[in-house]
């Protein structure tokens, strides 16, 4: 899956967001910082031809929907994290959190949890 810049990632979050097949100007309003419209028609664009977003013609007006589900682009994300910063290690990655990230008794807990009924 390729990776995408942050403003194409943070338009895909607000398009997960959306739960629904959706018009340009329908995520231009609901996008909290209301970016201009041609902006978000151009990232739209590209997470179209990047395979992230498919779409149903209406003339010349477009109705987009997504084609990568939130929890595929999280897996993937995670995936390269854990390769590209950890050498694909969960031990490694589990403990830089331990450590850096100061994970409560109670969290560790939780985890142990986790891993014994997987």
């Amino acid at each position: 899956m390729e990776e995408l810049t942050r403003t194409e990632e943070r338009v895909m979050q607000a398009i997960w967001e959306l739960k629904e097949p959706f018009f340009v100007k329908d995520l231009v309003e609901r996008m909290p910082e209301k970016p201009p419209y041609n902006t978000i028609a151009s990232v739209v664009r590209i997470l179209e031809s990047k395979g992230f977003l498919g779409y149903k013609a209406y003339g010349r007006t477009y109705e987009y929907f997504p084609k990568i589900a939130k929890a595929d682009y999280r897996k993937s994300g995670f995936q390269k994290l854990l390769s590209d910063y950890f050498d694909g290690s969960a031990m490694g990655l589990l403990s830089f959190m331990a450590k850096e990230e100061q994970i409560t008794p109670e969290q560790i807990e939780q985890l142990r949890k986790l891993i014994d009924e997987n």
